[in-house]
């Protein structure tokens, strides 16, 4: 081989071991400061739509907030409405959580037939409805824990 060639693998190798050194910097120094999560407000309560008599006395045991009970954002309130709540780490969720064993997108209540339905989203750690970990769509009663990380969460009337 001629000694252009020999200079251009010896180059290449050396690049290529550059870019494995700058990715495990990268990796590090996102494992020791977690991901940037643009600094929130707690969300401003929606009101609830205005619903007909008789649907708000059948459902009159429906849960109307959510309330964080433990956790960086202990005592915050949301109104529930009829629309899901996505909680994460993400800065587009209803509820924000900077928790660093909340997944990105980890969990969601969704209302479904009058109850509330808590569904993890995939998650790495994992959300537990009073011990239990949920693992497909699962009323959430009210006043039972939902936990996720280190927050947790009830429904209340």
């Amino acid at each position: 081989m001629s000694l252009l060639t020999i200079t251009l693998i010896r180059l290449g190798l050396i690049a290529l071991l550059w870019v494995f050194v700058l990715a495990g910097f990268s990796i590090i120094r996102h494992d020791l400061f977690g991901a940037r999560v643009a600094a929130r407000t707690p969300p401003r309560p929606r009101p609830a739509p205005a619903r007909a008599p008789k649907q708000n006395r059948r459902h009159r045991g429906t849960p109307n907030r959510l309330v964080v009970t433990e956790g960086a954002l202990a005592g915050t309130t949301m109104q529930l409405g009829d629309r899901p709540i996505t909680i994460g780490r993400a800065s587009d969720s209803s509820l924000v959580i900077d928790d660093d064993y909340a997944s990105t997108r980890h969990a969601q209540l969704v209302p479904r037939d009058g109850e509330w339905m808590i569904e993890d989203l995939g998650s790495t750690n994992g959300t537990f409805l009073d011990r239990a970990k949920v693992g497909r769509p699962t009323p959430a009663p009210v006043g039972i824990p939902i936990r996720i990380g280190k927050t947790v969460l009830e429904l209340r009337r």
